[in-house]
C-alpha cells in the first residue's frame, strides 16, 4: 500500500492537503482480538483517512468499544504518505479540544461541526464549508462495503481481517492508475 501511494503521489493523484476521517462499525460473528461490545452488538471499528480525491491513505481496524476520537491519532500515524494534511475534516464525533491540541502539534487543523453541548465556538463558518465535501469519505466506505469479507467480520484473527482491509484499500486506488 505504501509503494502504491508513493506511485500515485508521484503522478499527482494523491493530494493530502485536505484529508477526511471516518469510522464504521462491522459486526463480528466469532470471538477474537479487536472485537468489542457496543449497543449494536460485538464488532470491530474500521477507521480510515482519505485524501482530497477520496483515495484511502490510512486504514486500520480496532475494537468497537473505544470512541472514534481516541482512535483518530493512531489512524493518523499509520498514513502511508509522508506529508501531513493541513486540514482534517470529520463529523461532530471529532469535535474535541484534546484532539485539536494533539493534532496542532503536527500542524493539522481539525474541521468538525460543533456538538450540541459545546459551549465555546472555535469553528469559523467559512472553514466549516469544507465539511460539504465529506461525501468523498462516504464514497470510500461505500466502495469498501462492496468487498464481501469486510461487511461482516468472519475471521477470528485480527491480522487476517486487517490484511483483507488493506487489500481492499489498495484495490480502490488501482482503478485510478
Amino acid at each position: 500500500m505504501t509503494a502504491l501511494a508513493r506511485e500515485l503521489s508521484a503522478q499527482g493523484a494523491i493530494d493530502v492537503r485536505e484529508a477526511f476521517i471516518k469510522a464504521s462499525f462491522v459486526p463480528a460473528k466469532k470471538r477474537g482480538r479487536k472485537i468489542g461490545k457496543t449497543k449494536r452488538g460485538k464488532g470491530t471499528k474500521i477507521m480510515a483517512v482519505a485524501d482530497r480525491n477520496g483515495l484511502p491513505v490510512s486504514v486500520c481496524a480496532e475494537s468497537a468499544t473505544p470512541h472514534e476520537m481516541t482512535l483518530a491519532i493512531s489512524t493518523f500515524l499509520q498514513m502511508v504518505v509522508p506529508d501531513a494534511p493541513q486540514n482534517l475534516i470529520g463529523d461532530n464525533a471529532y469535535d474535541s479540544d484534546r484532539l485539536d491540541t494533539e493534532l496542532r502539534f503536527y500542524g493539522i487543523e481539525v474541521i468538525a461541526p460543533h456538538r450540541r453541548n459545546q459551549r465555546n465556538s472555535t469553528q469559523d463558518g467559512r472553514r466549516l464549508k469544507r465539511y460539504r465535501r465529506r461525501w468523498k469519505i462516504e464514497r470510500l466506505f461505500a466502495s469498501l462495503q462492496n468487498f464481501r469479507r469486510l461487511v461482516v467480520r468472519y475471521e477470528r484473527h485480527a491480522e487476517n481481517f486487517l490484511g483483507m482491509l488493506q487489500l481492499a484499500a489498495s484495490l480502490i486506488p488501482l482503478r485510478h492508475l
